[in-house]
């Protein structure tokens, strides 16, 4: 039986990934402080363009300059002229050129932060409802979008596509989960509306249909469009898994290429591994416990209801997991992200049967580094720091990579966590300057 992880796929579009193996999104933080694409994207890109990845996404690629997710976002926003030159574009190029240099596809994730966009690059964040997210008071209280505003986020979404299909970038994916405004829309926590925006799934779901026809209608048939969408929430009142195959069933009926899997917000990080505040959290099953993939169960079930390809993000680390994943038919594309911070040629080590696992640095470096904020610590506020720290500490090594550095292994977390904030607000204030 040939290698299943080294197999092409063809996507409904007709584009072809060379294997299945994804670099998932992670936010970079390296735009210059006019939020335009720099050489660090440039370098990084290619050394996991040339690591072997079949498909790799960038980070939130923001279509709302105002509403960041984090200061060194990359923005398109077709309303700032600053983002949009056509040194931005020439930018753009130069990133999507490198980063698909070995014959991967790259594809642009593209997002808009919503309510998730911190009190440092914003004091207006956006959101379906003003409902606020209560985290160390690092959010401000979000306004509540018009109907004339959601509109021009749509149109927006559109353009910062057709932009991404000019520069060269293989594909784009819409960022729909994760606590970020599309995903706000699903959820009735934060969706409060009685208008044609919120209340029954149908309604919650319409403006990630809308934006997908919007971007579909801008880039054309033969490009890619992917979606990126919790498989739940896993807070009380939240999205649920019964709501995603809804918004499943309702995205059956559109063309989309490829369908990512993941699942959590702010408050409930399980993308990260990990539970937030108890008061809210909602039971994992417990076969998802002690499988590999932490979302894989819940994309069994998606893969029984969705008719396009399906990817799964979130804690895969050995061949073994991977291959059985695609095996069972749970999936189509396996995606990865933490290992590719330290290694970016573990897909082609991988491939090559070099390796059979990446390592596992959460348990085996960071957390050891600070063994008092253990994951099974019941004091909620040690976990998130030490969860924001193991944070801290990939995008340490992510940075060092960009720079065309060794990964720095022995770096503590809570060194981690100190330099990613210093970095957070100096960066903020860069960005202040120039707005």
């Amino acid at each position: 039986m040939s290698d299943l992880l080294a197999r092409a796929l063809a996507l409904p579009c007709g584009a072809v990934l060379p294997n299945r193996l994804a670099k998932s999104a992670m936010t970079e933080g390296l735009a210059d402080p006019r939020l335009r694409a720099t050489d660090r994207h440039v370098r990084l890109y290619r050394a996991w363009s040339e690591g072997g990845i079949g498909l790799s996404i960038t980070g939130n690629v923001m279509i709302d300059r105002r509403v960041l997710e984090r200061p060194g976002n990359v923005a398109i926003d077709v309303t700032d002229e600053q983002t949009v030159s056509a040194e931005a574009r020439q930018r753009l190029r130069r990133w999507a050129a490198a980063g698909s240099v070995a014959g991967n596809h790259l594809w642009m994730q593209l997002s808009h932060a919503g309510r998730q966009s911190p009190r440092y690059v914003t004091s207006r964040p956006a959101a379906p409802s003003e409902v606020q997210l209560e985290l160390f008071g690092s959010y401000a209280r979000p306004h509540a979008l018009t109907e004339p505003e959601i509109l021009e986020l749509v149109r927006r979404f559109a353009a910062a596509a057709a932009i991404a299909r000019e520069c060269g970038f293989n594909g784009v994916q819409l960022h729909s989960a994760h606590g970020y405004l599309l995903s706000s829309f699903l959820s009735p926590v934060t969706n409060r509306r009685t208008d044609a925006w919120g209340g029954p799934i149908g309604n919650r779901a319409r403006l990630l249909i809308e934006t997908l026809r919007a971007v579909r209608s801008a880039v054309g048939a033969d490009f890619p469009v992917g979606v990126k969408l919790n498989s739940d929430d896993f807070r009380k009142g939240g999205f649920t898994n019964e709501d995603c195959l809804e918004v499943v069933r309702l995205l059956n009926d559109e063309t989309v290429d490829l369908l990512e899997i993941s699942g959590g917000t702010y408050e409930q990080p399980r993308l990260l591994g990990f539970a937030g505040r108890p008061d809210s959290a909602m039971e994992v099953r417990p076969s998802t416990r002690v499988r590999e993939a932490y979302f894989l169960d819940y994309a069994s079930a998606i893969r029984d209801v969705a008719r396009m390809p399906l990817m799964v993000t979130g804690g895969f680390r050995s061949r073994l997991g991977m291959t059985a994943a695609l095996e069972d038919g749970d999936c189509d594309v396996i995606g990865i992200a933490r290992p590719l911070c330290t290694d970016p040629a573990f897909p082609r080590r991988l491939l090559a049967g070099d390796v059979q696992e990446a390592p596992r640095y959460e348990q085996d470096l960071v957390l050891r580094h600070s063994g008092w904020l253990s994951p099974a610590s019941p004091l909620t506020l040690l976990r998130l720091v030490n969860a924001l720290g193991a944070t801290g500490w990939f995008s340490h090594q992510l940075g060092r990579l960009a720079d065309g550095l060794p990964p720095e292994l022995d770096r503590g977390v809570l060194a981690s966590l100190a330099g990613y904030c210093v970095d957070e607000f100096r960066q903020a204030r860069a960005v202040r300057s120039v707005r």
